[in-house]
């Protein structure tokens, strides 16, 4: 349609000054279409993950582990036992023990933050809550054994320990779909049978821990310098009764691990 007269002119001005340009775009698309679409700017602008989790900035992505970081079998041909991780690559590990704790927003900081943790599993301490940790596996957790019943393994006799570590293995096989590679002895305890007994249940290497965080939130360390280093091994303790959830001492440990230069890698990859 072509306008004249009078129209035209208005037209013609509103062009020149800008007026036709002065009404909001959501508003041109009227209220009903509006609603589905947020404003710009900080008020409208979807937080970013890091953010919504208390992180001031995003993980560093890990570098891809170079084929010699594995740990070797040792000559002995039992499994190594190893509480950090020879290697120039700026990553530590987050492990988590028992399964005691089934926190359903521990799950969500995990997929969010594409964290690659290892999660060792008790099965008389998981119960029920199995569903629990499949959702975790689904969204990049890794799941290993941490035995039937969590006992003391050292001086027990091979029978009782191979029963543990290789009982542990047959059910996280038949729930998950494959056999765990790592195991951490309950306590961190162990001997020479323990290595044996895990070696022929299919395991190649026992897990162990240099730093802890704390159920309170505290990080500590066993041996060597008190702070993080490349390659550590962090196991993030049980609840103590303190009220900090999984996932805040998870946040806790994260911002502890970038104040260090450090980003968290996948544990798998160079065990």
């Amino acid at each position: 349609m072509r306008l004249r007269g009078p129209a035209a002119a208005a037209l013609a001005f509103a062009l020149l000054t800008g007026c036709a340009q002065s009404v909001d775009p959501i508003e041109r698309l009227g209220e009903k279409a509006a609603q589905g679409i947020q404003p710009h700017g900080p008020a409208g602008t979807p937080q970013r993950p890091y953010r919504r989790w208390g992180l001031a900035a995003p993980l560093l992505p890990a570098p891809k582990p170079p084929r010699a970081a594995r740990a070797r079998t040792a000559r002995s041909g039992l499994p190594p036992v190893v509480s950090r991780i020879r290697t120039h690559d700026k990553v530590v590990f987050l492990t988590y023990d028992d399964g005691a704790e089934k926190d359903p927003r521990f799950v969500d900081l995990v997929r969010e933050l594409r964290l690659p943790v290892s999660m060792f599993l008790t099965d008389s301490v998981v119960g029920p809550g199995y569903g629990h940790f499949a959702r975790l596996r689904s969204v990049g957790a890794s799941i290993q054994n941490h035995t039937l019943d969590h006992p003391a393994l050292r001086g027990l006799p091979y029978a009782g320990q191979r029963a543990e570590i290789c009982g542990q293995q047959d059910k996280l096989g038949s729930r998950f779909g494959s056999r765990p590679r790592l195991f951490r002895p309950p306590y961190g305890t162990y001997d020479t049978i323990t290595r044996r007994a895990a070696a022929d249940c299919g395991i190649s290497a026992l897990v162990l821990w240099r730093a802890s965080m704390t159920g309170g939130g505290e990080l500590t360390y066993l041996r060597g310098i008190h702070r993080l280093r490349p390659g550590d091994i962090v196991a993030v303790d049980p609840d103590e009764g303190v009220g900090l959830t999984l996932r805040a001492r998870t946040v806790r440990l994260l911002r502890r691990v970038q104040q260090a230069g450090l980003t968290v890698g996948r544990l798998e990859d160079y065990l």
